[in-house]
């Protein structure tokens, strides 16, 4: 099939349909725990809801009954898709190959850690005595960064004051990285590093708060004084719709109302008027030849990263005609012709 240059000569109209997804929120008002609730959105939508600026948490206001979300304690709130993912930890420096002679899942936690008190906690810091402890990033304290060449590896104790980024930032630009402990060998020799009564950054780190479906939108609707993390238990979200939904960390085991979303697709049609170069042997009315420039003009949308579910199909003239003549051109051409002979 002769493939088409796409400009202007013989023109028509074409009907560009695209689809993208929105949200639909759908409120449940049975009772279950924030991984029943999950569950059920799973099953019969998409996921718990993601919530992603103040129109959707308009919307859901707006949608709440609270007469059904009465309790016996701790009325009008319904699970959202937002959780802490406390079991994300891992090493600031992420090379694979560093990590072949490590010790599997080593973790040296003092005590009872780690306890992401408050709810805040998402950085591990290394006390004297050689154990970890997490801590919130934002807090300052030495840190300890990590020099590797070729197959040699050293430990550096920092003597500035520094949050967790800003102790990351300084290593990887001054050494290889904050540091990664492959074994208790290792964690020997940092904890030497560390003077009597100080505490050093190390390059544990993990996710905060994040959408159970994946969503990348940093939104958020605290109410004062939360995430609090009310007797380290409380790693999942609801919203307190009594209170202009609000949202709140909650131990996950609470039974309540929740909220799941599905996905809706949004159809638009565009009218795209444009042109076509052709041999004047190809025959612009044949069906063939007419699915042959889509074709082409699909795979050109596809090149240039046009997103979304798109079709195409051309547009029927008052005629009956697709395609006509742009009689402007074709007498432009014609003066061209004249003037050269």
């Amino acid at each position: 099939m002769e493939k088409f240059l796409l400009f202007i000569k013989a023109v028509s109209g074409l009907w560009a349909v695209s689809s993208s997804a929105q949200r639909q929120y759908h409120f449940v008002y049975e009772q279950k725990n924030w991984t029943e609730a999950q569950q059920h959105c799973r099953q019969y939508y998409t996921d718990l809801a993601a919530i992603e600026s103040m129109e959707d948490v308009k919307t859901l206001n707006n949608m709440a009954d609270l007469e059904k979300m009465k309790y016996s304690e701790y009325s009008n709130r319904a699970w959202i898709g937002l959780y802490n993912d406390v079991n994300s930890w891992r090493w600031s420096m992420d090379d694979t190959g560093f990590y072949k002679d490590v010790e599997p899942e080593l973790r040296n936690w003092s005590p009872e850690e780690p306890n992401n008190y408050k709810g805040t906690e998402c950085c591990a810091e290394m006390f004297d005595s050689g154990l970890w402890n997490d801590r919130d990033c934002d807090a300052v304290r030495n840190a300890v960064c990590i020099y590797i060449a070729e197959s040699d590896v050293t430990f550096v104790f920092i003597k500035n004051m520094m949050t967790w980024t800003d102790a990351q930032s300084f290593c990887r630009a001054h050494y290889t990285d904050l540091a990664s402990v492959r074994n208790m060998s290792e964690n020997q020799k940092i904890k030497e590093l560390i003077p009597k009564g100080k505490k050093a950054w190390i390059g544990l780190f993990r996710d905060s708060w994040k959408w159970i479906d994946g969503s990348s939108s940093s939104f958020r609707y605290w109410d004062t004084k939360e995430p609090n993390n009310n007797f380290h238990k409380e790693m999942c979200v609801a919203a307190y719709f009594g209170k202009e939904g609000k949202w709140e960390d909650w131990n996950c085991d609470y039974k309540r109302a929740f909220v799941c979303y599905s996905e809706v697709c949004a159809r638009s049609k565009h009218v795209v008027r444009l042109g076509l170069v052709k041999n004047s042997s190809v025959d612009l009315s044949d069906p063939a030849v007419m699915e042959d420039v889509l074709k082409q003009l699909k795979q050109k949308l596809k090149d240039q990263r046009v997103d979304g579910d798109i079709s195409l199909s051309w547009r029927t003239q008052s005629g009956g005609e697709v395609f006509y003549k742009d009689e402007k051109q074709t007498k432009k051409e014609a003066r061209k012709v004249k003037s050269s002979l």
